[in-house]
């Protein structure tokens, strides 16, 4: 009877970004291509906690990276927190990437992840080795976008009494997820502050100013199909069959800006598709990345 698989070993790991501000992730995997996975809005690189065992067992590395101003990242002094500076980070993660192992990464990138990518790409080239958006296009359902954002100002200043109390608030969100039989997973998001506070793992200015979260208005929407009209690397749109940001015509429209896509509908799950159907991700995901190994 042979025993079960080890999880992969997992370290830490600390980048410079565009700005020469610090980024802070773990890598999981001890030899292969690299795989650069950004997280979205609000999040931290421990979102992709399974993913990394994913790409591990596939013979990839698997970098982690908690993006500027979110979890154990530096909070940039002057609030810098525009798009384009998340996508400079992504460029410059990729340019250390490159010098260290030799290839480019694969950018798997949800929400500000992916728009970060996607920018990356419009901006400074083919600055990655392909694409994985994760449930954001170009073109979203501007209501949804608000509902995100509405969720993440409620609690970003006064913070919650309990880890407890922010496991209520995330289950009456996300009333369609079963509740985890511990919050120590959650724990990881929160920062304990010396007013007693628990507070998300990102700085609250994140949020400040016009566009900061979330794609929309004239300008951003633009920049952001004009960048995906640039991208030419082998490309996989997955998105979550129950969003609330991207429909099924937004994932059209991505389609006919990126012809060569490929595209996957998760059943079952909603924006944060790898927290809600994290079995049908990972499938997607070995997918592409099997897809990928056979080409080259």
């Amino acid at each position: 009877m042979t025993s079960p698989a080890k999880p992969a070993h997992s370290r830490p790991v600390t980048f410079v970004g565009g700005a020469g501000n610090k980024l802070v992730g773990e890598v999981t995997g001890e030899d292969g291509p690299p795989v650069l996975l950004l997280h979205g809005g609000g999040q931290t690189r421990h979102a992709w906690r399974k993913t990394n065992e994913v790409i591990a067992k596939l013979g990839r590395v698997a970098y982690a990276v908690d993006q500027r101003g979110h979890g154990d990242s530096e909070w940039v002094a002057d609030g810098a927190y525009t798009f384009p500076d998340f996508a400079a980070d992504a460029k410059a993660l990729s340019d250390t990437l490159k010098k260290q192992t030799g290839q480019r990464p694969v950018a798997v990138g949800a929400s500000l992840g992916g728009i970060a990518s996607m920018l990356a790409v419009g901006t400074y080239g083919q600055v990655f080795e392909a694409l994985v958006l994760v449930d954001i296009t170009p073109r979203v359902d501007l209501d949804g976008v608000a509902k995100v954002q509405g969720f993440m100002r409620s609690h970003a200043r006064e913070g919650f009494a309990s880890v407890a109390e922010a496991a209520e608030a995330v289950a009456a969100y996300l009333p369609h997820r079963p509740k985890p039989r511990s919050n120590e997973g959650l724990k990881k998001n929160l920062r304990l502050h010396p007013d007693g506070r628990w507070r998300w793992h990102w700085d609250p200015r994140f949020l400040d100013g016009r566009r900061r979260v979330g794609p929309g208005g004239n300008e951003t929407e633009e920049m952001l199909v004009a960048a995906a009209k640039k991208i030419k690397v082998p490309s996989l749109l997955v998105r979550g069959a129950s969003s609330e940001l991207v429909q099924e015509k937004h994932a059209k429209d991505f389609l006919k800006l990126v012809p060569h896509a490929t595209y996957v509908d998760v059943g079952g799950a909603r924006h944060m598709v790898a927290g809600d159907r994290n079995d049908q991700f990972a499938n997607a995901i070995k997918s592409f990345l099997s897809s990928l190994c056979f080409s080259s």
